[in-house]
């Protein structure tokens, strides 16, 4: 009892000394102060939307592919999305109206009714004459094509006020462009069954097999760009039997490919002495650079191609961002090759579309997934407000350009993406 007693007193005590000590340390004072919690504007995140989602067919460059499978259109609308399809949209790639039909899509006749969709998703950039069917608010992706982008096509989104993000543009959470990667791989893939076709003497070719046989030396194949492409297309070049010189004038590239494919073969720096030396005796050259700053540039001169044997072949898998061949000019499935200098030139921008139930796929797999996380986000603003891989592909927005690419290629101002939507409402 007399220990419980003290020991309540000493407590009284320390408590009571605290307390004086706050008041001679000014704790009281400082209490009295506004470190209360202050309000704070934070972003509310909106629930899931819906989309109205618009899948026109396709008037530019014989193109075959459409965005979006039959599958994944089913899972879309099966998630509360509304799709149309304008008939035969599909039939490219082997797609028919009953199949979209069936999985929940709607099926209009005229590109009128599905440009009334909030949301366009399409593969090639729309026409002018696609642009007329636009109307402000609307969201668009597809394709840029940067390098033969026209002036009066940007000033058409801009008074439209539609956001358009460009897919070539679009990353994911670890920087790589899925988009290109999986379009690049079917090109890489694909080049050399078109060389095999145009080195033939039934097209007017060298006549010589793609590869080598025993007692024949093996044909020889020059790539031009160490990326995606030009891997895909060494690889199925190497398995024919070709052999091949990669020229890049990145080293982290040339030496990534050759760790890649496990193999040595001759690579080198874009030297203009090299390079024109290794193209006199090239079978095929195969145009493989990646724009940089908008733009691929010119590292094969007109003086260069003169030089090449006769009936070989230049297919410039760059022509979609100006070409990396001076002789290049952009052609169509339906006429594909030229000649310039007795060299077979192939320059057709869309080369994935010779294979387009594999490319719709591809392309299928990758939207999908960013369309039904967009919704959970809230809708696409939401999606490029909270992820930079995302907001990346955007080009215009509400009426502003956001793309310094495309500004400086047209001497237009743009605007900081970022500081629009910092401002927002």
């Amino acid at each position: 009892m007399f220990r419980s007693l003290w020991w309540t007193s000493k407590q009284e005590l320390y408590t009571t000394a605290n307390m004086a000590d706050k008041k001679n340390t000014g704790f009281e004072a400082l209490a009295k102060t506004s470190l209360s919690p202050q309000e704070e504007l934070v972003k509310v995140k909106k629930g899931k939307q819906s989309f109205f989602i618009g899948l026109p067919k396709e008037i530019a460059l014989q193109e075959n592919r459409i965005s979006l499978t039959p599958d994944a259109v089913a899972l879309l609308v099966n998630n509360g999305n509304e799709v149309w399809v304008e008939s035969n949209a599909g039939a490219g790639s082997k797609f028919t109206d009953r199949a979209y039909s069936e999985a929940g899509a709607k099926i209009v006749y005229s590109p009128q009714e599905v440009y009334k969709a909030d949301f366009i998703l399409k593969i090639e950039p729309p026409t002018l004459e696609e642009m007329e069917y636009f109307r402000p608010g609307q969201t668009l992706i597809s394709a840029l094509q940067l390098g033969y982008l026209n002036e009066e096509r940007v000033h058409a989104l801009l008074r439209k006020k539609i956001t358009a993000l460009a897919y070539e543009f679009i990353e994911d959470k670890v920087g790589s462009m899925p988009i290109i990667r999986a379009m690049s791989e079917i090109a890489g893939s694909t080049v050399m069954s078109i060389a095999a076709e145009y080195l033939s003497t039934i097209k007017n070719g060298r006549g010589i097999i793609l590869g080598g046989i025993t007692g024949v030396p093996p044909t020889k194949v020059v790539i031009i760009g160490a990326g995606t492409v030009a891997e895909y297309a060494a690889r199925a070049a190497l398995s024919l039997g070709s052999e091949i010189q990669v020229f890049d004038n990145h080293l982290y590239k040339l030496r990534r490919i050759k760790h890649t494919l496990g193999q040595q073969f001759y690579t080198s720096t874009i030297d203009t002495v090299t390079l024109s030396e290794s193209l006199k005796s090239a079978d095929v050259v195969i145009g493989a650079l990646r724009a940089e700053k908008g733009r691929t540039r010119h590292v094969v001169s007109e003086e260069m191609v003169k030089n090449m044997k006769p009936d070989s072949l230049i297919v410039d898998l760059s022509i979609d961002q100006g070409g990396c061949v001076a002789t290049s000019e952009i052609t169509s499935h339906a006429n594909p090759v030229f000649r310039r200098f007795d060299v077979i030139h192939y320059c057709v921008p869309n080369v994935a579309s010779r294979v387009a139930n594999t490319a719709t796929t591809a392309l299928s797999n990758i939207f999908t997934p960013t369309i039904l996380r967009a919704a959970e986000e809230g809708g696409i603003e939401e999606m490029i407000f909270a992820h930079k891989w995302f907001m990346k592909g955007v080009y215009t927005y509400k009426g502003n350009l956001v793309n310094e690419s495309i500004a400086r290629k047209f001497k237009m101002k743009f605007k900081n993406i970022e500081l629009l939507l910092a401002v927002r409402v």
